[in-house]
């Protein structure tokens, strides 16, 4: 299980691995372990991309979350394709920002995507914005700035891809790697390989994601990821002990070996050996029309955190709940800053 896991629940807990990082760390420093459709469970074995439900994955160590809506009859469901996932986004925010206010050292990133749309559906983006002001109440992360440690803890980072909408930080802006579409279990290795390599030589400021997932017309996401994870975790295994910033890497399956790797790979930060710049700059500003309104920051006040928790071994279940032009963001939806 230290790469692919597909039973009920992780075999190890690492809930409050970014409590001991220096605050002054922008996350696209960070290395971040994430699931792919996290909220996948149904559907079989061609749709399926998780065993463990949202509340295993946070405290396993997951912080980023990909989460796949539709909607319909006025509320957002979670789906994959045309499956759903017995989930509401409202429900997800909920459990999420449940989780933070039980660890408030840590951050979850989150993608919100609308699925399958042929054509945005109308009043999808609206909709969204109410659900964020309506479940958000200051813990979400709407700008586009990545934002550094000490402004995210405790909160959801929003990543988007809408068209008409800046409702935070701009998803097709990022380093993605997402081949998804898999023909050769070989040939999608080696491109997230490359990704990942990309990730640890490239730009701090920039933030890379590296899919290790992958579903396909002769394979499904299963497969794709006993053969793409313990190749993963053999990889960053080489450079187990080093400071290296891997991004966030997003599985499926993932086990609790590889995800401790990617963990990891952030300790020469807490361990002092590595000295976080106070002066970071954050990513660059995306000019893409107005920024979504928000009230200014200010200094990041101090938060009374947890001591940083080293990932144990467990063996109870974990719980039973499973082309772009102007993007001007509605003036409605004003997200404050906790």
């Amino acid at each position: 299980m230290d790469a692919f896991d597909c039973t009920p629940q992780p075999a190890a807990c690492c809930p409050d691995w970014m409590a001991g990082l220096p605050d002054a760390l922008p996350l696209s420093r960070l290395s971040i372990p994430g699931t792919h459709d996290s909220l996948s469970l149904f559907g079989g074995r061609r749709l399926r991309c998780q065993s463990w439900g949202l509340e295993a994955q946070l405290a396993a160590g997951v912080r980023f979350l990909d989460v796949r809506c539709k909607l319909e009859r006025g509320e957002l469901r979670v789906y994959h394709l045309c499956t759903f996932q017995r989930a509401s986004l409202r429900g997800v925010l909920r459990r999420t920002l449940r989780f933070l206010r039980a660890h408030p050292g840590e951050a979850v990133l989150m993608r919100i995507k609308e699925e399958l749309p042929f054509f945005s559906r109308p009043g999808f983006a609206a909709r969204l914005q109410r659900c964020l002001l309506e479940e958000g109440r200051g813990r979400l992360w709407c700008r586009e700035e990545v934002p550094t440690l000490g402004q995210a803890r405790g909160k959801i980072v929003v990543l988007e891809a809408l068209e008409q909408a800046v409702l935070g930080i701009p998803y097709e802006q990022l380093s993605i790697s997402d081949a998804w579409n898999v023909l050769l279990l070989e040939r999608k290795w080696a491109r997230a390989r490359r990704h990942l390599e990309a990730a640890a030589g490239g730009d701090p400021a920039k933030m890379h994601l590296t899919f290790c997932s992958g579903n396909g017309l002769f394979t499904c996401p299963e497969e794709v990821a006993r053969f793409v994870n313990p190749r993963c975790y053999r990889h960053l295994r080489r450079r187990s002990g080093q400071a290296v910033r891997w991004g966030v890497v997003i599985m499926d399956f993932p086990g609790a070996g590889l995800l401790q790797l990617i963990v990891d790979s952030n300790a020469p930060w807490a361990s002092g050996s590595v000295v976080a710049t106070p002066g970071t700059p954050t990513a660059p500003r995306w000019r893409r029309g107005r920024a979504l309104r928000a009230a200014p920051l200010g200094p990041v006040s101090p938060v009374s955190l947890p001591a940083p928790h080293v990932c144990r071994k467990i063996s109870v279940s974990l719980g039973k709940k499973r082309g772009r032009s102007s993007r001007v963001a509605p003036r409605s939806l004003r997200v404050t800053a906790a």
